[in-house]
């Protein structure tokens, strides 16, 4: 029989399996595997094992498992599961064998194991259908719908006038081919590891090989290395696991939810992490300058991108020092100001109980409590808290005199900077430490108010992500030519833009060349 000598001819194999504990070869016998499976998804609801009988004659046993929400009807023609279950019904015991083990239907992505733990971990578990035939010893993964998710949207949290709508999905293999999408080059390299005791989640790291630093590679490596958890869910387990200054407020990684900032990045020489069931994007290494860039910046004309690049270095200004200023001011040192605007400021102040500070403080927190009330709120109801919330409380706390109308205006603004800030993570950075400096001025006034901003100037210089400063390219430009600062606060135009940044790897980092010399990306 097909069966008896296919069996003889892999005993030799057979002998090799490993026999460590907890590893258990893929038995020859069908009701083996079964058996075994149903040992290790006991009480498992979700998991289905449908037995069928193969071949012309109906003599051969097979079993499929997948969980029951992640395959398809398993007659189906469309389904690959299906297909491949019809053809084996016209075959012989022994071209069924031969078939499997060769392959012979050419299936992609068709991924043999040899022991049941593998098959459960890295085939079942990932969303798809294992196959064990009876007679067979192996088993066979077979991809079918796989894992629900969310699918390619619109981002909500980086919009842009101009550029591509597409946005990252929940699910790590979409989000690769979105980005392969856009660089379709032999150089991209997608290298995967596994994060997360029970969890098994894939980190995907993005990198053009030509580009990237192979001491940058292994140092995210290392860092990937040094935890290990129960699991991961999102990127920010990841960005908080391997941050250097874990202390820091600032973000030491770059997050996006577009593909085309990403693949932006991806040539400039920098690393995107891509973490499965997350559609948030980590881009290392990053630095101050690059969190205040949207990707539209590039599809403008510098003139514009240059305009709202100095509109959005001031907001960040003044979203972390502007109530600060006006308590040091109006609080110590009013003598700096004219004499009319200080009578008006006087004038505006009648009848209010509490200090400046508790007036800052209260206002600030009020905002910062609609803030969160938007977000955690429902779809427009949240948009609604956020809007009249802020008008009804600011006006009745005017009227009420429990606070000046000068008070709101200052918070009102701070918060209008804070939301002109591309990227949230350094947007939350500047709500933390805006109290940080309101305290220091309450205290100290003008002095207090230097004092807080030297000390955070200070540690944003010492800071570094992945051995890039933070301040690149306002400190040690030199190290690029100074050619960096073409991309700052203010943008030169495209053509004035040849050379990749610091991230990129000495010797390539040519971009642009114009004639008819054959483009190589390599130093003239």
């Amino acid at each position: 029989m097909g069966k008896e000598k296919y069996r003889t001819a892999q005993v030799n194999r057979m002998e090799k399996l490993t026999t460590a504990e907890h590893v258990h070869p893929v038995s020859f016998h069908l009701d083996e595997n079964i058996r075994e499976f149903q040992r290790m998804f006991a009480d498992c609801a979700d998991i289905k094992m449908r037995e069928m009988m193969l071949g012309c004659n109906k003599d051969v046993r097979c079993m499929a498992v997948y969980i029951e929400i992640t395959a398809g009807s398993l007659v189906f023609e469309n389904s690959l599961i299906g297909r491949l279950l019809n053809d084996l019904s016209e075959l012989t015991a022994e071209q069924i064998y031969e078939n499997l083990a060769k392959n012979g239907q050419g299936l992609c992505d068709v991924t043999p194991f040899s022991n049941l733990e593998d098959a459960a971990q890295f085939g079942l578990l990932t969303g798809d259908v294992v196959l064990f035939v009876d007679g067979f010893a192996g088993a066979l993964k077979i991809p079918d719908k796989g894992y629900p998710n969310l699918g390619v949207t619109k981002p909500e949290s980086e919009k842009v006038i101009r550029g591509s709508q597409e946005g990252f999905a929940d699910s790590v293999k979409v989000n690769t081919a979105l980005l392969r999408k856009r660089i379709r080059s032999a150089k991209i390299r997608v290298k995967e590891v596994k994060a997360g005791v029970y969890s098994h989640t894939i980190v995907d790291l993005v990198y053009l090989e030509d580009l990237v630093y192979p001491s940058l590679l292994q140092e995210i490596e290392k860092r990937l290395e040094g935890f290990t958890i129960d699991g991961v869910m999102d990127s920010g387990v990841i960005e908080q696991l391997t941050e250097e200054e874990w202390y820091s407020p600032f973000p030491q990684f770059q997050t996006t939810q577009r593909p085309d900032r990403a693949a932006l990045a991806i040539l400039e020489g920098r690393v995107v992490m891509l973490c499965d069931n997350s559609p948030t994007a980590l881009i290392l290494p990053t630095d101050y300058n690059s969190l205040l860039k949207t990707s539209d910046d590039y599809y403008n004309r510098f003139e514009i991108a240059s305009l709202e690049r100095v509109i959005r270095y001031m907001a960040a200004f003044f979203a972390l020092s502007f109530p600060a200023f006006y308590l040091a001011v109006t609080n110590f040192h009013s003598q700096i100001l004219p004499t009319s605007l200080l009578l008006s400021f006087e004038a505006a102040r009648q009848g209010v109980p509490f200090p400046a500070v508790v007036e800052v403080l209260l206002m600030e927190l009020s905002f910062e409590l609609l803030r969160e009330a938007g977000v955690r709120l429902p779809g427009a109801m949240g948009n609604t808290i956020g809007i009249v919330g802020g008008l009804i409380i600011g006006q009745a706390a005017v009227e009420a005199n429990l606070v000046s109308p000068i008070v709101v205006i200052v918070v009102a603004f701070t918060a209008l900077s804070s939301f002109a800030i591309p990227n949230e993570e350094l947007a939350t950075a500047f709500r933390l430490l805006k109290f940080y400096m309101i305290a220091c001025a309450a205290w100290l006034g003008l002095f207090g108010f230097l004092a807080s901003g030297l000390s955070i100037l200070i540690h944003l210089s010492r800071l570094k992500s992945f051995g890039i400063p933070y301040l690149m390219p306002f400190v040690a430009a030199d190290l690029n030519g100074y050619r960096d600062e073409r991309d700052s606060v203010i943008r030169y135009p495209i053509a004035g833009m040849d050379r990749r940044p610091v991230y990129a790897r000495r010797g390539r980092r040519l971009r642009l060349q114009f004639g008819n010399k054959k483009y190589k990306g390599k130093e003239r």
